[in-house]
């Protein structure tokens, strides 16, 4: 089977190679006549017939004799053959001139279009070939790669809305429980649900069930102390702290354990970005709703590797979860049809971020999002924005008020250029959205714990299942536009924006730190010079050249105002490297003395 992959991923590579040596004839011979060769290349989410880019139908362009036996091989042809029965399809319109004119090479996009055509056709195209069925393994590939997460087959999932719901299934999971139970959560309330699960967890480890727990110490932080868990380590229960603050490493506790995730046995995991608090469930006496979020329920094979996950987690804060253990001895089996990805984020890797910025790139259709703490990276959002231009419907679903208000001040200064490219944003009516979930094109989506954030993308342990079925696409689909009735809409009018009641941005902390973050942009394009400043943006100038003097004036008059604090930083700083470096070299020594001779 190894052997017959290699040959199919060689015969893809060249007919890739092929096609791109096809494409720059025919893309030389069509310039020559002033007609852009890429007009060719289309995608299918709308009714609109085919047209090329100066508006006339493919096949009728001015001076054009398609030859496609020119110097195609027969394996291309049935490729191709394929690509312009899409094209032919009532729902078929070209890449708008924007995407067009970022096409760097005709033949890598002719080849790349043979990829997504297989991949995200608006209905499944059996394979004219065995060199099509490569194509496809190679796009499959790819998305592997990019993920950093092998795609796993034959699941079955839940969807679950809200803290009611996830916490019951939880709860009646951890009760029926007979060899494990791996929790690892961001925060976990002192609170009566916090207690109720606790107690759960307790009994079942009193029973002989292996029960692990690990916590986030800053997510944690004001909300629980370690005691609270006494009753389960009495029992034999064992929980373990992720990244607690220490001297040696002054900036370490920056990196976050952001993971909402349960593995019972070898029967059910759940993902989520639902927290163990009470807040979840809302007030009703207070009259506070609770909070809108959204989890899942998988079983299947992918289980496994929800808890090799933790268990990759659990060995770096200690010894590691014995390899006997069932869930991690044998894959579970095939419980239904649906086939995901188990993305695993850890610090400083970016599997999650080049998967959300490859799907801004193929989305044809629909890009509909949901985030609680939305604060785009420069690049996601202009590929939002380039989504947006081309045709796609990109929807953006925030918070209106956020738990964390200084995020949500952050979050509305981005708003501007997301609305002028077509992003259309909504905000949540309720008490706090704090879901996190993707859908595309009716056929991938994404629910997990991530945010569209650097810290989710880039600092923190992070657990999210992407999905690739049609099915639930379609019940995520559902959800988001019944989401979408509970929210408004944010519009442009000149120079304001229309936004939720009592969604405004808020005073204090939060709209200090969403001016301070305009101040900065503007100031570093204004020296870097890496932008057009607009006339709107005087006034902050003006306020950016006094903040410098003012830096520059206690510089000079008061040296040590500055050298103090800075000088306690550094200090800080050489004393924790230097107790890594005894540590380091400490290890290094023992394991020495452990290896045989």
């Amino acid at each position: 089977m190894a052997g017959e992959g290699s040959v199919r991923l060689s015969r893809a590579r060249t007919i890739v190679a092929r096609a791109q040596t096809d494409r720059r004839g025919e893309h030389d011979a069509v310039m020559r006549q002033g007609v852009p060769a890429v007009g060719r290349i289309g995608r299918c989410p709308t009714t609109s017939a085919p047209k090329s880019v100066d508006g006339r139908s493919p096949s009728s362009s001015a001076g054009r004799a398609p030859d496609p036996g020119k110097a195609a091989s027969s394996r291309l042809d049935r490729s191709a053959a394929d690509v312009k029965r899409a094209q032919r399809s009532p729902s078929w319109r070209p890449l708008h001139a924007s995407r067009r004119a970022r096409a760097t090479h005709p033949g890598a996009l002719a080849g790349f279009s043979i990829i997504i055509m297989t991949m995200t056709a608006d209905r499944p195209v059996a394979p004219a070939s065995r060199e099509e069925a490569a194509v496809r393994l190679l796009a499959q590939q790819t998305f592997s790669r990019v993920a950093g997460a092998p795609l796993i087959e034959g699941n079955a999932v839940e969807l679950l809305i809200d803290g009611r719901a996830n916490f019951d299934a939880w709860l009646a999971a951890i009760r029926a429980a007979r060899t494990s139970i791996l929790l690892e959560n961001y925060i976990f309330d002192d609170d009566a649900l916090c207690r109720e699960f606790r107690d759960a967890l307790a009994e079942r480890a009193a029973g002989g069930v292996r029960v692990c727990v690990i916590r986030d110490w800053l997510g944690c932080l004001g909300k629980s102390r370690d005691h609270i868990w006494r009753a389960l380590r009495m029992v034999g229960g064992e929980v373990r702290t992720y990244n607690p603050f220490s001297v040696t490493s002054p900036f370490g506790w920056v990196s976050r354990d952001h993971r909402k995730l349960l593995v019972v046995d070898s029967e059910v995991g759940f993902v989520s970005g639902v927290c163990i608090s009470k807040e979840w469930l809302g007030d009703p006496a207070r009259g506070m709703a609770a909070w809108r979020d959204t989890g899942i329920a998988l079983r299947g094979p992918a289980v496994r590797d929800l808890a090799v996950a933790f268990a990759d987690n659990w060995a770096g804060l200690g010894d590691g979860l014995p390899a006997q253990l069932s869930i991690l001895r044998e894959t579970p089996p095939s419980a239904g049809d649906t086939a995901v990805r188990v993305v695993a984020t850890l610090p400083s890797t970016a599997g999650l971020y080049r998967l959300d910025q490859m799907l801004t790139a193929l989305a044809r259709r629909t890009l509909w999002l949901t985030d609680a703490y939305f604060i785009g990276t420069s690049p996601y959002v202009q590929g939002l924005a380039a989504a947006a231009r081309d045709g796609v419907d990109v929807r953006l679903l925030v918070p209106g008020s956020s738990d964390l208000p200084v995020v949500g001040a952050l979050s509305r200064t981005g708003y501007r250029s997301l609305l002028a490219a077509g992003v259309r944003v909504y905000e949540w009516n309720g008490t706090m959205l704090h879901a996190k979930s993707a859908v595309v094109d009716g056929r991938w989506a994404r629910v997990g714990s991530s945010n569209l954030n650097i810290a989710s993308w880039m600092g923190n342990c992070e657990l999210d299942v992407a999905f690739e079925d049609e099915a639930f696409a379609r019940r995520m689909e559902a959800q988001y536009e019944e989401d979408l009735r509970g929210a408004t809409e944010v519009v442009l009018r000149s120079r304001r924006r229309g936004h939720a009641k009592g969604s405004g941005p808020s005073a204090g902390s939060g709209g200090a730190a969403a001016g301070a973050l305009r101040l900065a942009n503007t100031v570093g394009a204004a020296i870097t010079n890496r932008r057009v400043l607009g006339s709107s943006e005087a006034g902050i100038l003006l306020g950016g050249a006094m903040v410098l003097l003012a830096t520059a004036g206690v510089a000079l008059y008061w040296p040590r105002a500055l050298a103090w604090p800075l000088a306690a930083l550094a200090l800080w700083s050489a004393f924790g490297v230097g107790a890594r470096y005894i540590r380091v070299v400490r290890r290094a020594r023992s394991r020495r003395r452990a290896a045989p001779s």
